[in-house]
């Protein structure tokens, strides 16, 4: 479907346009944080349009970089903030996608060292993948602490109890060439209130590539390998017929880019349409990966669409 609306190119849809894409698209892939919520509150009319959707017979997943918790813990989120018609099998965490990695494509015979929330070794060990224990004493060093015999893989997430013990253990398992070196995500930080950011897993990522020389690989947003993640459980996924919905340029845009998806940008996160436009207008053409098909101030603005449906129903 790509290329089939005059109106491409970083432009604020509405009206006509949206409900056009809607019936055109068969497959909507959301983030979360700041497309459909911020924090514990719902994206005013976020609900609305998912249910609607899903209620369609459309197929709708969330792929998000969030890894700090399990998928479990996003369904008992969506239900309690009204979402009512979202299962497990549609959510695509980065710990999960990492997970599914680690098993399912590298097949590995080992253990994992985690830098990371209890969330992510959750989803390593339901795809039985055994993760190392913290067992150090009050006081342990790097000069002195164990080092587990048996780690073949050191992934690397959001860990809001990092230590710089940790960080030196990550980087002596990737002095084995043999180790792998994953990151569940490389946002740099994530935006909190009052101005505030919190620094995000791309930023522990890059304090342990330069510490142990090498260069991690990402799986999520904007790695492609999360929508291979998609098409592997979902039959019949065509790139052509997919929209991708978020509100962060270098992270949600580029991962349609990067995988043959039409784009959306929802100004209701980090991104604006002033960034979104500078990129459109760079002489750098690797920077026009980073611009969306369509813009729209909400998910919200569906609505109307599914309201014009109805009438026409009724």
């Amino acid at each position: 479907m790509a290329g089939a609306f005059a109106f491409k190119g970083c432009q604020k849809i509405r009206g006509a346009q949206i409900r056009g894409l809607l019936e055109a698209k068969d497959f909507f892939l959301f983030d979360c944080d700041g497309v459909i919520w911020h924090g514990e509150n719902a994206i005013t009319g976020a609900a609305k349009v998912v249910n609607a959707l899903i209620r369609r017979g459309k197929n709708v997943v969330f792929v998000t970089n969030n890894c700090t918790r399990p998928r479990e813990n996003y369904v008992s989120k969506f239900t309690r903030l009204g979402f009512t018609d979202v299962m497990l099998d549609q959510i695509f965490s980065s710990s999960y996608c990492s997970a599914l990695y680690l098993r399912d494509v590298v097949k590995v015979r080992g253990q994992v060292f985690v830098i990371g929330c209890e969330g992510m070794c959750r989803e390593l060990l339901e795809a039985g993948i055994p993760c190392v224990e913290e067992t150090d004493e009050p006081g342990a060093t790097i000069y002195n602490c164990a080092l587990a015999p048996d780690v073949k893989a050191v992934l690397v997430g959001h860990d809001d109890k990092l230590t710089f013990l940790k960080l030196a253990k990550a980087s002596c398992y990737l002095r084995d060439p043999e180790c792998l070196f994953l990151a569940t995500d490389n946002d740099p930080w994530h935006p909190l209130s009052g101005g505030r950011i919190l620094p995000g897993s791309g930023s522990l990522t890059a304090a342990i590539e330069v510490a142990s020389g090498r260069k991690a690989t990402v799986i999520g947003k904007p790695s492609r390998f999360m929508f291979e993640c998609i098409s592997s459980q979902f039959s019949g996924v065509d790139p052509a017929q997919c929209l991708m919905v978020g509100d962060r340029l270098e992270t949600d845009m580029l991962f349609g880019s990067n995988c043959g998806l039409d784009t959306m940008l929802t100004l209701t996160g980090v991104s604006q349409i002033e960034e979104a436009q500078e990129y459109r207008n760079s002489d750098l053409s690797s920077n026009h990966s980073y611009v969306p098909d369509y813009v729209v101030d909400t998910i919200a603005d569906f609505l109307p669409a599914f309201e014009e449906d109805e009438e026409q129903n009724d």
